[in-house]
């Protein structure tokens, strides 16, 4: 603990992760508006209780461009990418068996009551002068409306972590403000295919150069897949899909900007939120 009696982060995540390990798991209902199987349980060890996302293996649907049953384990890897990032953008997630069997499990993080969203869709006349227009659209009406999100830093750095990590979906309803003030990433089955498969909402920043500390972050990370991250990634992914993985990193180092929505496929997964 520290002086101030409030446990450091650090310490906090290794706690909530041994708990997502080894914790007996109840489960609670069903999030029936996912497309794989997603059960809401508590986590219970030695008188402590989490909540957490489980995502069982056996009720991934199976998918064309990805193999199927390795979801989870994608879901595992991108918080490994995360810490290794020194980014805390992704909940704590262990792969571990479960009342369905092996899975994904996460801890669930509760937005505050009240909490703005950081992506929405808003009357294209009245886009926030902080916030970044992505695409225009209109409603059944035929009134116009722009898909926006944040000029946030927290987000910022969200859109560098889903370059590195390839995810194929992040959705508004992807992206969570925490009670801590942290800005979190979920739901990221759908990462480091060896082909281009960035969909996103978060465009904004197109162009632009990236967050003064994403340099550092990059190489930090680079350093870590050559070293014990790659060995952590290889149960997870295939060997190509971290061969990939440090290119995209490497490719982002050298052009120190975001990259550009491609012209030759949809840039942003249906449905946005």
């Amino acid at each position: 603990m520290t002086e101030t009696g409030r446990q450091p982060a650090v310490d906090r995540d290794a706690t909530v992760l041994r708990l997502l390990r080894t914790g007996a798991m109840r489960l609670e209902g069903q999030l029936i508006d996912a497309s794989n199987t997603t059960l809401r349980a508590v986590i219970e060890a030695d008188g402590t209780a989490i909540r957490c996302v489980y995502k069982p293996v056996r009720g991934e649907r199976p998918l064309w461009d990805f193999p199927d049953g390795t979801l989870a384990g994608r879901e595992v890897a991108a918080h490994l990418v995360a810490q290794a990032l020194g980014w805390p953008l992704v909940p704590p997630t262990v792969l571990r068996d479960g009342p369905i069997g092996p899975g994904a499990c996460q801890l669930w993080i509760d937005e505050p009551d009240g909490s703005v969203p950081l992506v929405d869709f808003v009357a294209a006349d009245q886009v926030p002068t902080d916030w970044l227009p992505v695409a225009a659209a209109r409603d059944t009406d035929g009134k116009p409306y722009a898909l926006a999100h944040a000029d946030d830093p927290r987000l910022a750095r969200l859109a560098v972590f889903d370059i590195v990590v390839n995810n194929a979906d992040r959705k508004g309803g992807h992206v969570l403000a925490g009670p801590d003030n942290q800005v979190y990433g979920v739901d990221h089955g759908l990462c480091f295919h060896v082909d281009d498969k960035l969909r996103t909402v978060l465009w904004g920043w197109s162009g632009r150069p990236l967050p003064p500390e994403a340099g550092s972050a990059l190489r930090q990370l680079r350093t870590a897949i050559d070293a014990t991250l790659g060995g952590q990634l290889a149960s997870l992914l295939t060997q190509a899909e971290i061969t990939q993985l440090a290119g995209r990193v490497d490719g982002l180092i050298e052009a120190g900007c975001f990259p550009s929505p491609p012209a030759t496929r949809s840039a942003i997964p249906w449905p946005p939120m």
